[in-house]
């Protein structure tokens, strides 16, 4: 670990239209840095933008979809002729395609690894490249997550997928390292952001899937009301900038995270039966039991009237 005496002026954060991406590029604007927020979704992303903006910061949006190595190459020569070489990037983007390893297909294992580990592939090898021929250091902030170092039985391609920039981002560090390039993974436990609402589930029921997004959203509702967020996307954006300025390694974010690396480490096989309960199976006859108990309260009314018209005929 060392300390990082001076604050980055320039910084680039993907999938900053929203939820982490979006927490870390204001945190990172808070600090005076010039904040490059892209997303895949113009919209968002100026609406970040906006936001920085009014408070008092800077910012520009820039569209990237960062599976494309083409897109990259464009922002990368657009960033170092009108801003110069980014002293932070933050690789954030990402999705959740879960559900049962044999239900996946191809296209599902593209699609997750697609984004989540290329894109962060992508981003560190165009930018990482700058900061290497600029001479003057730099640092990579990859956002990983707690599934990197704790498996399920439900989510495996996004757990490969984050377990891969963990140790992409471990790589890098002792390759960029002699350059003066700090390179840190976070990783975050459960966070309230959209990824779980807008994630894909596969092999699972369309109704079952749906009723998920709704507990989701509730969840989201109820703790953002409270005095405090336990789960909030700053928590990961302070990590990141507290990553930048100390240049950490690994980082985990909050206590399931921590746990679950402190058991990665000295116990692998407790982590594992710890986390051998969550199945896709167990999901959904949850789910069918809950589905059908609503669906008998929904029919009883209807039933009920039923036998009152048959007893007025027979009567």
């Amino acid at each position: 670990m060392r300390l990082t005496s001076a604050k980055p002026s320039l910084v680039l954060v993907t999938g900053a239209g929203s939820g982490i991406g979006r927490a870390t590029a204001q945190e990172f604007a808070k600090g005076g840095a010039f904040v490059l927020v892209t997303d895949l979704d113009h919209e968002t992303a100026e609406q970040t933008v906006a936001m920085i903006r009014g408070r008092g910061g800077r910012a520009q949006g820039y569209i990237l979809d960062v599976t494309s190595p083409s897109q990259w190459e464009d922002l990368a020569a657009i960033v170092i002729r009108e801003h110069g070489v980014v002293d932070v990037l933050v690789n954030n983007a990402g999705l959740v395609v879960g559900g049962r390893f044999l239900d996946y297909t191809p296209a599902d294992w593209d699609k997750q690894l697609g984004v989540n580990l290329l894109g962060v592939v992508h981003g560190c090898r165009v930018f990482g490249q700058q900061m290497v021929d600029r001479g003057e250091g730099g640092h990579i902030v990859n956002i990983a997550s707690a599934a990197a170092f704790t498996p399920t039985p439900v989510m495996s391609a996004y757990s490969v997928s984050k377990a891969g920039v963990k140790m992409l981002s471990e790589c890098l560090r002792l390759e960029l390292g002699p350059h003066g390039i700090g390179v840190s993974a976070i990783c975050p436990g459960v966070i309230n952001t959209n990824i779980g609402i807008n994630g894909v589930m596969v092999g699972v029921d369309d109704e079952l899937a749906q009723r998920s997004r709704d507990f989701q959203l509730r969840v989201q509702e109820f703790t953002s009301r409270l005095p405090i967020q336990p789960m909030s996307p700053r928590l990961v954006a302070r990590a990141a900038v507290r990553a930048t300025r100390h240049d950490l390694a690994v980082v985990p974010v909050r206590t399931e995270a921590w746990l679950g690396y402190a058991m990665m480490r000295i116990s692998p096989g407790l982590n594992r039966i710890a986390t051998s309960a969550f199945t896709v199976e167990r999901a959904q006859k949850i789910g069918d039991r809950l589905l059908g108990s609503r669906k008998s309260a929904a029919r009883a009314p209807a039933a009920q009237a039923q036998v009152r018209e048959l007893d007025e005929v027979a009567g």
